[in-house]
Order: structure tokens, then sequence, then C-alpha cells
């Protein structure tokens, strides 16, 4: 086996991380809605979003030590977020105390978005770098799967049973934290900064000599332009591409189920227990459909499982929509939300990190990746903000009616405007895209 493999699996550890943070919310929702009495205004910006918006300010300043003090260290820099934020929340004692430490996780999800998919997107061989960097995601959708199941056990454990559920983070994270600190650094990374010899020693492990030299000499030619701006006119349409890849994603409304999914199935007339467990389904769902993306991306190419997750997000979502609009039997919900995990797992899950990784220059990915995620958790953060909102005012149908509309949008931008960037190297990449 490849170093470069262990090296990947090791990293896509944070994206574990990411996908348990991100939904073991879920699982105490209502529980400290009712602990704290807060409104549905309070408790959806503050208690259920500190997290995102703390990964909004992870992705819009995380390029900086990305790209200052190497992937590496920003990797380790994350898993010290991550345990400081599990053990805070899970002993905190008010909103306040509760907010700030899901919002110091959320800044270790939102840096993990931008160094852990440039540091695999670096390492990886051309023809499997699609794979490789998708592993991140396949570790966020088994994260999610075992925050769900982790939830589900813990449901009645003790006397306040959101604190073990919020707790139970800690331990991936010491298990991440250890881990990280035995990969090396971004060879990449290393040339971009001058340190040939060093990234000379880590290459050797898995390219001929050959390779290297003409490697090196490829990537030492952006030393003399590394001044250079992702908003500069030559780069518009990456920074497109990353924009609508991004807006796109958070409007099917996946965020929304992730952090509501208990609260939805009991909308639709499943009882508690049943409502986590199928929540425990969703997360089934999304580890089976991401393997299956994952086994396609670099045969079929990103584009076409964009296609597949874009029509089959309109199907379920309209089926979500009139479901709850016309009030059809309450077990037909999970179903339809199932059919609407594996579009997103094998669709804009398997797609976005890898995509986002791909599309900038080296000297550029740091910057080209945190603008990419900002635009993704921003709107990640806005749009479960308002959620029990518009549930109690416009209704569940209504919501969903409008996630439908815009992955219409979403097909029409991927056959329009989406590029096929499989099995090129980066660097033909960033010849071909920035113009």
């Amino acid at each position: 086996m490849k170093k470069s493999f262990i090296w990947t699996c090791s990293v896509a550890l944070a994206g574990f991380l990411f996908g348990f943070d991100t939904i073991v919310i879920s699982g105490v929702d209502q529980q400290l809605q009712e602990l704290w009495n807060s409104n549905d205004f309070v408790h959806g910006f503050v208690v259920i979003s500190s997290a995102l918006w703390g990964t909004v300010i992870g992705a819009l300043f995380g390029g900086i030590p990305t790209d200052k003090y190497g992937r590496k260290n920003t990797l380790i820099g994350i898993g010290l977020l991550f345990i400081l934020s599990a053990l805070g929340s899970a002993f905190a004692d008010s909103v306040t105390s509760f907010s700030i430490f899901r919002f110091i996780g959320g800044l270790g999800v939102g840096a993990s978005t931008i160094a852990a998919p440039a540091y695999i997107s670096e390492i990886a061989p051309a023809k499997k770098r699609g794979r490789y960097v998708a592993l991140y995601q396949q570790s966020i959708v088994i994260g999610i799967l075992i925050g769900l199941f982790s939830n589900y056990i813990l449901q009645d454990m003790g006397e306040e049973p959101w604190r073990y559920m919020i707790g139970a983070e800690l331990i991936p994270a010491l298990l991440y934290s250890v881990i990280i600190l035995f990969v090396p650094k971004s060879p990449r990374w290393l040339i971009i900064k001058g340190r040939i010899e060093e990234a000379k020693e880590i290459m050797l492990i898995n390219q001929k000599k050959e390779e290297i030299d003409a490697l090196i000499e490829e990537i030492s030619k952006t030393n003399s332009i590394c001044r250079e701006s992702i908003f500069m006119k030559k780069y518009r349409f990456p920074l497109l591409l990353a924009f609508f890849i991004a807006f796109f994603n958070q409007f099917s409304g996946i965020n929304a189920l992730l952090y509501y999914a208990p609260r939805i199935f009991e909308e639709a007339g499943l009882g508690r227990s049943i409502a986590l467990l199928s929540s425990v389904g969703i997360g089934v769902v999304n580890v089976v459909f991401t393997l299956i993306g994952i086994a396609l991306i670099d045969r079929i190419g990103r584009k076409k499982l964009m296609y597949f997750g874009s029509i089959g997000y309109i199907i379920s979502l309209s089926c979500v929509a009139l479901s709850f609009q016309f009030q059809w039997d309450g077990n037909l919900i999970p179903i339809f939300l199932f059919l609407f995990i594996a579009s997103h797992a094998i669709g804009q899950g398997t797609v976005i990190w890898v995509f986002i990784a791909e599309i900038f220059p080296n000297h550029l990915r740091a910057s080209g990746q945190a603008f990419g995620s900002s635009v993704h958790w921003i709107l990640a953060a806005l749009i479960p903000s308002f959620i029990p909102s518009l549930f109690s005012s416009v209704g569940a149908g209504i919501v969903f009616a409008i996630f439908a509309v815009m992955m219409i949008g979403q097909l029409i931008w991927t056959f329009v405007e989406m590029p096929e960037t499989k099995g090129e190297s980066l660097e033909d990449l960033s010849r071909r895209l920035s113009k």
C-alpha cells in the first residue's frame, strides 16, 4: 500500500470529526430548547448555529495558517480545537458557555475543509485524486453515521443525556490528534516555500526521481507569482465555479435536514425514539451512496455524478414537499428523505471538496478553498438558523419546495458551466481554467 494512501486516510479523519460535530447537535436540539426555554429564533441562531458561525470564521480565515504554517500544522491545531470544544460543550451550564465552546468546534470544522482537501489533493496521484480527496467526504459521512448512532445509544444516559451525546466527540478528537502527528508535510507546500530538499525526501517515498525533478521545476515557477490573488480577472472562472458549487450544495437543504432530522421526522408524525432511529437510517444511506460515489468519481467523472445527484434531489425534495403539503402518510417521509440523502451522497457530497481542491493553482489553492468553503458555511449557518421559524410560519412543505426549485437551477448550471476535471494534473487544470 502506498504511503500516500495511508497519509490520506490519516488526514481524512478530520472529516470524521467534521461529520460527528455537525450531526451530534441534532440529537440534543429539542432537549436544549426545553432546558434553556429559548424561543425559536434564539434557539436557531445561537444554540444550534453557534458551531456553524464558528465554521464560517474557520473557513474565512483557515487559508491563512494553511498557507503560512502549512497543511500539517493547521491540521494539528484543528485537533486541539475539537478536543477543547467537546470538553467545554459537555460541561457547559448556560446558553452562552455552550455556544462559545460549540463555536470553537466550528472553527475546527471550517479550517478542516481547507487544510484537509488541500493536503490530500497535493499528495494524491492525478488518476486517483478524486477517490483520495473523496475519502475526506467518506470520513464525514461515517462521522455523521457514528454521531447519529451515538445519539440513539446515549439518548437515555444519566439525568442529562445531552452532555454524554455532545461529550462523546472527545474520543475521536483525541485519536485524530495523535495520528495526525505522524503524517509528513505537503511536498507541494514545501516546494512553494523553497524547502526543496525536504520535499524531495517525502516525494521519493512514492515517486520516481525523474518525475520529481520535473514536478519540482514546474511547481517552483509559481514562486514568481505568489503575490497573485484569486480575485484577479484570470481566476474569475474557477472563483465562480467554487461559488456556485458551494451555493447549490447548501440550497439543497442538506444541513437543514441533518441538523433537524429528528424534528422533521416528528413533524411527520413519528415518535421521538423512532425519529432518532430513522435519523440513523439517514446516516447508513449516506455512507453507502458516498462509497458508490467514490467508486465512480474517477471513472465517470465529477460532472455525471452531479447530474445523478441533481435529478435525485429534484424528485426527492418534490415528494417531501408534497407529503407535508397534502399530509400524506408520515411513514413515506423517511423513504423520500433517504432518496434525498442518497442523491446528495452520490452527487454534491462526493464532488464538492474534490472539485474545489482541483480548480485553483498551487499557490492559490488554500485561498480558493477558503473562498469556496466560506460561501458553503455562510449559507450552512444561515439556512438552518431559519428552519425552526420557517417551519412554524410557512410550513415544512413550502420550505422543501423551495429547495426543489433550487436544485433545478443546479442541474442547469452543471450542464452549462461545470467543466470535467477527472484525470488531469493539478498544474494542467490550472492552465486550462485560469484564462
